[in-house]
């Protein structure tokens, strides 16, 4: 039988070994400690039952629940090492070789992606654009490759020159961000991202993103239902989407580049690592609620436990060489353990050891910190510098944006209280039904000022004034331009295109470029 608690490997300049997992934290004798720096790969089972690494002469795997040593394989090249789902076969990547049992017949293949759990299989395959044509993604069912009607859904789209495929756990769906090297706009420095949604069963489509900027990242709940994307410029935006790419939740703007969903899905941590603080945000996302906003400074891993109450953050090399080491938190913010790295020593890699589902039942979240015997430091943050002449006067607001609460914590007048969940749902439909009206409304178009139709104008003629004043006439033109400029956009929008930032305010002052237009036609 397993035990009852997951066992954490850790992989490093001291050699291999595990740990027991909370609440004892101390060696384990499962596995007795190999000494030395050769150790390149290890790996557990899906179920956790066997493991096995290599040491750059032999692969070894040991059964964790009687501690046996099950194999030694004469295979000092192995740096790559995979179980299969029953545990009946280890597969080892050394120098290439091919039995091929089926092939797809596809032109320019540029990526691919098998998707996860049981028969039947299937796979996700890209294939850039060229010369005009756009890029696709066409999904398909092992080994159903041959045929016109073969693939199960096809999605064609432009601006991508690389895409990263992510399939739910169920297979049934996968989602697609395409990215470009080089944002033609200038908007951003890393190029332009779009995201797009593809199902097993034809379906597609576009998830509109409301705030211009980088994807960060986008994960899968476990329940294949639902999923979350983080994105936009800094504070960056982090939203809930369903399987019709609607939106169901916003968690507004904050310090984020990444989310990570507990293993039941009723928890998902946004957080700010690599270049920002290591700040982290837990959310009851069963109930929209705030847990805890722990802070794991240059964490370079994160990593949910498999009973979905302890989280893993740790800082490795070669990422980062100073302050190695790995905490385990409880989710509810509490550090239940902390081992640094001596500071002649590096941590390479720390990692759970893996269950099926099922082995751990979801329990009630709780928001009360759970106690703890490490002391926990509150990270200093930084302020400001101020010269010597402010230093004495009140502080003002110097954050060079404003951040946006979540939807259920924006203040509505006469009402400072968070919506509940039913207030939350009518919200949201009040909001649908006013979306529509506007959208009726503005189908009809506005009452613009009928032009007179061009007419030719003989070479070396000058135009005769309209008001007999050139300044006034010159005012008039370039507003119908701008005016004429705001109606392709909203065509465009209308089609389906998403827009940038500054397309977006241009169409918003509309109303006031009419309200001129009208003042010096009504003033000629």
């Amino acid at each position: 039988m397993a035990p009852s608690t997951p066992l954490l490997t850790v992989r490093g300049s001291e050699g291999l070994y595990m740990v027991n997992g909370p609440p004892h934290f101390t060696e384990s004798t499962v596995f007795p400690r190999e000494s030395g720096k050769n150790c390149k790969v290890y790996t557990f089972s899906k179920d956790g039952t066997l493991f096995a690494w290599g040491n750059g002469e032999k692969v070894n795997i040991i059964n964790v629940t009687n501690k046996g040593l099950l194999h030694s394989f004469d295979l000092p090249k192995t740096v790559c090492l995979e179980f299969s789902p029953k545990n009946t076969v280890l597969a080892t990547w050394q120098p290439y070789t091919s039995a091929i049992a089926n092939k797809l017949h596809l032109q320019k293949i540029n990526d691919f992606v098998l998707s996860p759990g049981p028969q039947p299989y299937k796979v996700a395959v890209y294939v850039p654009g060229s010369k005009g044509a756009p890029s696709f993604v066409r999904l398909y069912q092992y080994p159903n490759f041959g045929g016109p009607h073969a693939a199960l859904a096809n999605k064609s789209f432009f601006k991508a020159d690389k895409v990263t495929m992510l399939w739910n756990k169920k297979a049934t769906a996968v989602l697609v961000i395409a990215s470009t090297d080089v944002d033609k706009t200038g908007a951003s420095y890393y190029g332009e991202q779009t995201l797009h949604y593809i199902a097993t069963n034809g379906e597609s489509a576009v998830v509109q993103l409301p705030k211009n900027g980088p994807i960060y990242d986008v994960v899968w709940n476990s329940s294949s239902t639902e999923f979350c994307a983080v994105y936009g410029f800094m504070p960056a935006k982090a939203t809930i989407f369903n399987l019709k790419c609607d939106p169901v939740f916003d968690f507004g703007t904050g310090p984020r580049n990444a989310a990570y969903y507990s293993p039941h899905g009723h928890i998902l941590v946004l957080a700010g690592f690599g270049n920002l603080r290591g700040q982290m945000e837990v959310w009851d996302v069963k109930n929209y609620k705030l847990i805890s906003k722990p802070v794991a400074s240059d964490s370079t891993y994160f990593a949910w436990c498999p009973d979905g109450e302890h989280i893993l953050t740790a800082t490795c090399a070669p990422r980062l060489r100073v302050n190695n080491g790995y905490k385990i938190w409880h989710y509810t913010g509490s550090i239940l353990h902390k081992f640094d790295v001596p500071s002649n020593a590096e941590l390479w890699q720390v990692s759970w050891q893996p269950f099926l589902d099922g082995i751990f039942p979801a329990k009630a979240i709780t928001y009360q910190a759970v106690p703890s015997e490490v002391p926990s430091k509150e990270p200093k943050v930084a302020t400001a510098y101020r010269p010597p002449a402010l230093r004495n006067k009140p502080v003002t607001n110097s954050k060079l944006h404003e951040e946006e609460p979540p939807q259920n914590m924006k203040p509505h007048p006469g009402n400072d209280k968070p919506l509940s969940k039913t207030a939350l749902k009518n919200q949201r439909k009040h909001e649908a039904k006013k979306a529509a009206k506007q959208e009726a409304k503005s189908d009809k178009g506005p009452d613009l000022v009928p032009t007179p139709a061009p007419q030719s104008i003989p070479q070396n003629t000058i135009p005769q004034s309209v008001s007999g004043d050139p300044e006034i006439d010159k005012k008039i033109k370039n507003l119908k331009k701008k005016l004429k400029a705001i109606e392709q956009l909203k065509e465009q929008a209308a089609t389906g295109k998403q827009l940038e930032k500054n397309q977006l305010e241009k169409i918003q002052k509309e109303t006031a470029l009419l309200q001129e237009l009208e003042d010096l036609e009504l003033g000629l």
